[in-house]
């Protein structure tokens, strides 16, 4: 779970994703991804750019812990699929990512709670 003392970047969640997001929470046996935290900071929005993270948006994505660009669709838990590059919101890359807007970077606790840099290149939706 993220510390609250790190410095993250704002981050804007659509009405929609915020209001399904929270239900998966409260259905969910525990948040380790820190999603919860990620959403009650957000700017909740009607709508977010295109250029934002949102569910099912497919990002493009420096992962500074393997020095590799990911791309990714943040999917709900039902459809993720590593094979197929489909990422769950409630991993922690998945929890990460959600609101971020093109350019914009953070520091993300992985699964062993070390933190990794995550700096998004890329939005698309469709």
């Amino acid at each position: 779970m993220p510390s609250k003392t790190l410095a993250r970047p704002p981050i804007q969640v659509s009405e929609t994703d915020a209001d399904r997001l929270f239900l998966l929470i409260d259905r969910a046996p525990a948040d380790r991804s820190g999603l919860r935290e990620e959403l009650e900071r957000a700017q909740v929005r009607p709508l977010v750019p295109a250029s934002v993270v949102a569910m099912n948006s497919t990002v493009e994505f420096l992962d500074d812990a393997h020095g590799a660009t990911r791309t990714v669709q943040l999917v709900y838990p039902g459809e993720a699929d590593i094979a197929a590059n489909k990422v769950s919101v409630l991993s922690p890359v998945g929890a990460g990512l959600l609101g971020l807007k093109a350019g914009q970077s953070i520091q993300w606790p992985d699964r062993d709670g070390r933190l990794r840099a995550l700096r998004v290149l890329k939005v698309s939706r469709g």
